[in-house]
């Protein structure tokens, strides 16, 4: 019997067989190269917190290397992450932070020091989907995230950790704030809200992190001891 290869049915089978065989074929490919694409991604990560601590140029390799080298423990709290870091003896710690731009999300790591003074050791930004030129400047330029370091973190005298860095279209206190992107006011706005949100958020928790992993905890610190451990 011959086949109607004109015939719906004969359309419908094949196109159904074909979908069938393309799918299984996608599915095998993703589960072969997940195994490569987590690492990429973790691999990723490592390269931005190694960025927010003034460490580029790095390929794959020299990147996990550096990563294990000066980052000495990860920890969460409160749906926060915070890397705590050591370069050239300096303990340094660094803050995860996420947010929105003008078309997506954004994301980004700010390192601190300084026991007395925390101030921006590094910064990093990332974007999913702002313009190129504007607001994929926050990515894209060096110059404009080294802008930030050396800026105060919190406000002088704070109790409640009050966040004193900002992005700002017109800059009135050097010491704490950083001018906005050119030509990308809303997603440097969006920075500046991921900065506060983040930092406001983790703020408590990052200084008494900091002073815990420097074992200068001030006096009315509420840090949460250490358990001990469970015979």
């Amino acid at each position: 019997m011959k086949l109607n290869t004109n015939s719906n049915s004969y359309i419908i089978i094949y196109s159904a067989i074909l979908v069938v065989i393309v799918a299984f074929l996608l599915a095998f490919v993703y589960q072969a190269l997940k195994p490569m694409q987590d690492a990429n991604v973790a691999l990723d990560v490592k390269k931005q917190i190694l960025y927010s601590l003034n460490i580029r140029d790095l390929d794959g390799a020299e990147a996990e290397a550096k990563y294990a080298e000066v980052v000495k423990e990860e920890a969460e709290k409160d749906g926060q992450k915070y890397y705590m870091c050591e370069i050239d003896g300096e303990d340094i710690i660094v803050v995860a932070l996420k947010g929105m731009g003008l078309w997506g999300g954004i994301s980004g790591y700010i390192s601190i020091h300084g026991d007395e003074t925390p101030t921006v050791y590094g910064a990093y930004f990332n974007h999913e989907s702002e313009t190129a030129g504007l607001g994929a400047e926050i990515k894209d330029s060096q110059a404009w995230q080294e802008k930030f370091i050396g800026k105060k973190v919190f406000v002088d005298g704070s109790d409640t950790h009050d966040v004193a860095l900002s992005v700002v279209k017109k800059v009135e206190d050097p010491t704490t704030q950083v001018d906005c992107v050119t030509g990308a006011t809303l997603t440097s706005n969006g920075v500046n809200d991921m900065i506060k949100a983040g930092l406001k958020d983790a703020g408590k928790n990052a200084v008494e992190l900091f002073f815990k992993m420097m074992c200068t905890a001030p006096a009315d610190s509420t840090a949460v001891e250490p358990k001990a451990e469970e015979e």
